[in-house]
């Protein structure tokens, strides 16, 4: 079992699609990138945390490898956008990579520049790719927070 970190806006909707990929085994939303330790989501909503909001994903990389992780993390937010996604704005919803191993931090750098140079999004990306750090859970009722509510479409708008 490998982990990954991904930030791309709101966090409930980046895990729905992450728990959705064949070989993933395990997702968990919170926070990582900042320095206060153990925030609370009104912590990192006060924007002076420095944590992004991130989706912890556990996966078997013999069943789904991290560079198939990355194309759904390209497709489910804009990855141009700085500090925001859609109407959420603040440096929580920034997107970014936290990678744990150097062959997923290759692998982030080489898709973001993959994207630049074929400009996909007409925009450079913006992406953070960055060690992974202290992962933060976030409160219970945020995990699966699709699920709990019914909820099939994503954050945004």
């Amino acid at each position: 079992m490998e982990k990954a970190y991904f930030g791309g806006g709101c966090f409930w909707g980046v895990e729905a699609a992450f728990r959705r990929v064949i070989g993933v085994k395990a997702t968990a939303v919170g926070y990582m990138g900042g320095h206060q330790d153990n925030p609370s989501y009104q912590d990192v909503c006060t924007d002076r945390t420095g944590h992004a909001e991130v989706v912890e994903v556990a996966y078997n990389p013999d069943k789904v490898t991290f560079g198939e992780l990355l194309s759904v993390f390209w497709e489910v937010h804009d990855p141009t956008q700085v500090n925001r996604q859609g109407p959420d704005v603040g440096t929580q919803y920034r997107s970014a990579i936290f990678f744990t191993t150097p062959e997923q931090e290759a692998a982030a750098m080489k898709a973001k520049d993959g994207l630049n140079t074929a400009v996909r999004f007409g925009r450079p990306v913006a992406t953070e790719v960055s060690p992974a750090g202290s992962f933060w859970r976030a409160e219970e009722y945020h995990q699966c927070y699709f699920e709990k509510q019914g909820i099939t479409g994503h954050c945004g708008g």
